[in-house]
C-alpha cells in the first residue's frame, strides 16, 4: 500500500519529518538553508515559492523568531509575515495541512503539545493549527513533573542532576535523545527542532484523511489519536 506524500516546509533538520514518517508518510523536506542531516528526501529551495503540486498533505513550520517573547527584547527578524503567507499558499491546495509555531503566534490553536506528554526532559510547548482535516487529534492531558526545574545555564551539570534543560543555542548533542527524542542533529539544529513524538501523534490521525489508509489510532507514547 502506497504511503501518502507529505511536503515538509521550513523543514530544518527533520524533527517534524521523522514523526510523520513513523506515522506512515513519505516525506520531502524543503528549506532555504542546507540540511545535510535531514533524514529523508530534501530540496534546498525557498519554501515560499517551492511548487506544491504532487503531495497529499503539508506541514509548515514558518520561522518563529518574530512571535516569541524574546522578540520584544532583542527585536524581530522581519520574518513574521511568513506564517500567514504559508497558510494562504497551503489553503489554495485544497488539501489537508498542519501549521506549527510557538505560543503567541497569530494562529488558531487547535492543539498544544509539550515534551512532558511523552516523558521527554524538555517542555518545548508548540501550537498546531489544522485545516482540511477530519481526524484532528484530541488535546492530550498536559502532564506536569512536580519539582522538576528547567536549567538555562550550567546545563550539563543540571542535566546530570536530573533537571530539564532549555534546548537553546548550541546546547550540545548530549541532551538530544532524552530532551527531544532526537539522535541525529547537532546542537544548533536541536535548538530549532520539535520532538518527532509530536508529529507522530499528529500523523497517526492525519493518515485517516486518505481512503486507502486507516488512522493508526495511537501516536507515540500510547496517546490515542481519536
Amino acid at each position: 500500500m502506497a504511503r501518502p506524500k507529505l511536503l515538509d516546509l521550513f523543514c530544518g533538520a527533520g524533527g517534524a519529518a521523522m514523526g510523520y514518517w513513523r506515522a506512515g508518510f513519505d516525506v520531502t523536506g524543503v528549506d532555504i538553508a542546507p540540511q545535510p542531516r535531514y533524514p529523508f528526501e530534501f530540496v534546498q529551495a525557498d519554501a515560499m515559492t517551492y511548487p506544491l503540486d504532487g503531495y497529499d498533505a503539508y506541514h509548515g513550520s514558518a520561522p518563529c523568531q518574530d512571535h516569541t517573547p524574546l522578540a520584544a527584547l532583542v527585536g524581530g527578524h522581519g520574518n513574521g509575515w511568513m506564517l500567514a503567507a504559508t497558510r494562504d499558499r497551503l489553503a489554495a491546495t485544497g488539501k489537508p495541512y498542519v501549521l506549527e509555531n510557538v505560543p503567541g503566534a497569530p494562529m488558531r490553536v487547535d492543539l498544544t503539545l509539550c515534551g512532558h506528554m511523552w516523558g521527554l526532559r524538555n517542555r518545548r510547548h508548540r501550537w498546531f493549527e489544522f485545516v482540511g482535516c477530519l481526524f484532528v487529534p484530541p488535546q492530550p492531558r498536559h502532564v506536569h513533573r512536580p519539582g522538576v526545574r528547567t536549567a538555562t545555564r550550567q546545563r550539563r551539570q543540571r542535566w546530570a542532576e536530573g533537571w530539564d534543560v532549555s534546548v537553546t543555542g548550541d546546547v550540545g548533542v548530549y541532551v538530544g535523545p532524552e530532551a527531544l527524542g532526537i539522535d541525529w542533529m547537532n546542537g544548533d539544529e536541536l535548538s530549532q527542532a520539535i520532538p518527532p513524538a509530536y508529529t507522530e501523534y499528529i500523523g497517526s490521525c492525519l493518515l485517516g484523511e486518505f481512503p486507502a489508509q486507516e488512522p493508526a489510532g495511537r501516536g507515540s507514547g500510547g496517546l490515542e489519536c481519536r
